[in-house]
C-alpha cells in the first residue's frame, strides 16, 4: 500500500507491521524513523545493514521465525535495502512472525523496483516515498524551529543557514542545534553570530572546486585538487555539491526563457545567490545549455552509485570524472 509522507503524522503506525521508506531525502527518512517509528513501535530496536542480513540470512531467519530474540516486541530496521531483499520479505509476509515490526530504508527506487512494487501492492505493508526538500520546505523547517524556541532571527540569517547547509536537511538540523544551544540565554541571534556558528555544508574548498570545474577552469581546478587533501568521506559531498549547483543552473536557465534579463533572474533566485557568487553563476549560465546540464546530472547520479559500490577506489573515480569534465566540450543538444 502506498501512502504519502505527510500522511504518516496522522497514521496509526502500530496497525501495520512492515514499512518501506525510500527516496533521495535521506535526512527526512532518518528524522521520520527517529521521531515517528522509534517512539511509537518499540524500545527494543535492532539495526541492520542489508549486507548484514544477506550475508547471514539463515541466522537472521532462524532468529526471526523461531522467536529466539531475547525479548518479544521488536523493531527491526534494515538500511540501504535493494531488490535482493524481495524473497526474504515475501517469506516474512507469508509467515508473519508475531510481535515484530520491520522498517526498511533506502535511497531512490525506480518504478520497476521489485522491492518497491512489493510494498506498494501488498495490503499488509506500506511504502512511503521521500522526495528532495525544496527551498520552501527547508524555510518552513527553520522558521518553525526558531518560532518554537522563541529566537528572533532575520530573513537574511535564515537564508544563510539554508545556503550553508547545502539544502540538506541533516546539515540544517545540525546547524540549528548549534544555533539554538548558543541562544539558550539569548533570544536573539544576529547574522554575525550565524556566520561564526555555522559550517559550510559544502565547505569552501568543495564549493570552489565544483564552481571552477563547471567553468572548465583547468588551472584553478587542478590547483584546488593539489592544494587540498580531499578525503574519501567527502566524495559524495562533492557530488551532491555538483548536483545542487547544476539543479540551480537548470532552474535559472528555465527562468531565462521567460525573462531574458540575466541579472533580474539571478537576483530573484530562491534561495538567494549571494553577491560574491553572482559573477560565477552568470558565467556558468553562459557556458551550459539545459541539455548539457541534464546530461551531467544523469552522469553524476550514475557516478554516485559507482562510488558507493567501489569505495576503496572512490578517490580515483572522482578525480577521473573531474579531470574528464575539464576536457569535455559542451556540445550536447
Amino acid at each position: 500500500m502506498l501512502i504519502k509522507q505527510h500522511e504518516l503524522k496522522n497514521f496509526k503506525i502500530s496497525t501495520v507491521d512492515y514499512y518501506l521508506l525510500y527516496g533521495q531525502n535521506s535526512g527526512l527518512i532518518e528524522e521520520t524513523v527517529n521521531k515517528i517509528f522509534k517512539p511509537s513501535l518499540s524500545k527494543n530496536i535492532i539495526n541492520y545493514e542489508e549486507t548484514d542480513v544477506i550475508n547471514n540470512i539463515d541466522t537472521f531467519k532462524e532468529e526471526l521465525f523461531n522467536k529466539s530474540f531475547f525479548e518479544n516486541d521488536k523493531l527491526i530496521i534494515i538500511k540501504r535495502a535493494t531488490d535482493k531483499l524481495v524473497n526474504l520479505i515475501k517469506e516474512i509476509l507469508e509467515k508473519h512472525p508475531e510481535d515484530i515490526k520491520i522498517v526498511i530504508t533506502t535511497g531512490n527506487l525506480e518504478k520497476k523496483s521489485k522491492l518497491r512494487n512489493l510494498f506498494e501492492k501488498e495490503k499488509e505493508a506500506i511504502a512511503v516515498a521521500f522526495y528532495e526538500d525544496n527551498y520552501q520546505s527547508l524555510l518552513l523547517m527553520v522558521q518553525k524551529t526558531f518560532r518554537e524556541k522563541k529566537i528572533n532571527v532575520s530573513n537574511e540569517s535564515i537564508n544563510l543557514i539554508i545556503e550553508r547547509s547545502n539544502g540538506n536537511r541533516t546539515n540544517i538540523t545540525n546547524e540549528l542545534e548549534k544555533i539554538t544551544s548558543y541562544a539558550d540565554n539569548n533570544n536573539q541571534v544576529n547574522l554575525e553570530d550565524i556566520v561564526k556558528l555555522t559550517n559550510l555544508g559544502e565547505n569552501y574548498k568543495i564549493s570552489e572546486l565544483v564552481d571552477q570545474n563547471l567553468l572548465k577552469n583547468k588551472k584553478k581546478t587542478i590547483n584546488i585538487l593539489n592544494e587540498n587533501n580531499l578525503n574519501s568521506e567527502e566524495n559524495i559531498l562533492i557530488l551532491r555539491a555538483y548536483l545542487n549547483k547544476l539543479k540551480r543552473l537548470k532552474k535559472l536557465k528555465i527562468d531565462l526563457k521567460k525573462n531574458k534579463n540575466i541579472d533580474q533572474v539571478i537576483a530573484s533566485s530562491k534561495p538567494p545567490i549571494f553577491w560574491k557568487d553572482k559573477i560565477v553563476v552568470k558565467q556558468q549560465l553562459n557556458a551550459w545549455s539545459i541539455a548539457e546540464i541534464n546530461h551531467l546530472i544523469k552522469k553524476i547520479n550514475i557516478l554516485e552509485l559507482t562510488i558507493k559500490k567501489n569505495n576503496q577506489i572512490s578517490d580515483q573515480i572522482l578525480n577521473n570524472f573531474i579531470l574528464e569534465n575539464l576536457l569535455t566540450t559542451n556540445n550536447i543538444t
